[in-house]
């Protein structure tokens, strides 16, 4: 038997544990990045599809204007410019479809792979266009710091730099003795008929001491190389959490800020609208020229798409919230996946 009074099999058992530890939230780091990715590309599929909603009623109400100024042409009321410059604007927001409509199927096909499927396998199923999802107004402030810690990142790290340090006391405790204690048993006799007689047994008893000072200097530079590790463990760690409160900070804001941002296109959606009415109405009454129509139509479908993609990022930007504090915001204890991991 060896005895190991200096607890360098303890440390060799909190290393391994520690390892595992790093390894669990390496499957976590993945299945967080899984679900974000998921989330993002739903979200920008309905974002695209918004946005070619967007561009073919706008397309449907020009082509309508376009045919109220070619019959004003044909009975001598405008002149041919009216008619060039209204089937121009056709044509320029006919051809944002197909963008809009091949960045939809990408996203569908992505869809698919993320999902373990072939890449057309939901095409059927996500073509129907469908709302982008709402999300809350507000993000709780005055997050506690201790939800950092749900991060997988800044948990293997601190796996990490764990067994590290516990590496440090086996490379300490393989400088000191550790001593076996061997026995042996038998029998001995000259004769077969004397093989009963207990005078005729045999047995060993004593210890002996394993020194590993001897050994050159290499536990000792052991000792050192573990110390660097550690050092740079540390390092790691504490640069992982630094970026982590940059990451949400940054989420935080841009989330914050791109709301505003929304609110802002929404109303100027609601006053390009108006514009676009008016100016129809004053044209039709020949008070005003077609260079005013065309010009709040182009601002009606340019706020119309910034809407549609504001709200996109609006989505996007909570996804990436979601993603900094190691899967999401509320305080529950166990972090997110962690029953998954034990399976």
């Amino acid at each position: 038997w060896e005895i190991d009074i200096f607890g360098g099999a303890r440390r060799n058992v909190e290393a391994a544990t520690a390892d595992l530890q790093a390894a669990v939230e390496d499957r976590r780091d993945v299945l967080i990045t899984l679900v974000g990715d998921v989330g993002s590309n739903y979200i920008n599929l309905r974002g695209f599809q918004q946005q070619i909603d967007i561009a073919r009623r706008n397309l449907k109400a020009q082509k309508h204007n376009a045919a109220i100024i070619q019959k004003r042409h044909d009975a001598g009321f405008v002149g041919g410019l009216d008619v060039a410059n209204a089937k121009a604007q056709v044509a320029t927001t006919e051809a944002t479809i197909p963008v809009f409509e091949s960045s939809a199927r990408a996203a569908i096909y992505s869809l698919g792979v993320l999902l373990g499927r072939e890449p057309a396998a939901l095409t059927q199923e996500l073509t129907q266009v469908g709302p982008i999802p709402p999300t809350p107004l507000e993000i709780p402030v005055g997050l506690p710091s201790e939800l950092l810690r749900r991060r997988p990142d800044i948990r293997r790290a601190e796996a990490r730099l764990h067994a590290a340090t516990a590496r440090i006391g086996v490379a300490t405790a393989d400088l000191f003795p550790k001593f076996n204690l061997a026995g042996s048993f038998g029998l001995s006799a000259s004769d077969a008929a004397k093989l009963g007689n207990f005078n005729s047994n045999f047995w060993s008893w004593g210890p002996s001491i394993t020194w590993p000072i001897f050994a050159g200097g290499r536990f000792y530079y052991n000792i050192k190389v573990q110390d660097a590790l550690t050092e740079q463990a540390l390092l790691t760690y504490e640069k992982t959490v630094l970026t982590a409160l940059k990451d949400v900070e940054t989420a935080l804001v841009a989330y914050a800020k791109q709301q505003e941002t929304r609110k802002s296109l929404s109303q100027a959606v609601v006053n390009n609208r108006k514009a676009v009415d008016l100016a129809t109405q004053l044209y039709l009454a020949g008070k005003t020229d077609f260079l005013n129509v065309l010009i709040a139509q182009r601002s009606l479908f340019t706020s119309e798409d910034a809407l549609a993609q504001s709200t996109t990022a609006v989505d996007t930007n909570l996804i990436a919230l979601y993603k900094a504090l190691g899967g999401g915001w509320e305080n529950e204890g166990a972090p997110p996946g962690a029953e998954q991991a034990k399976k």
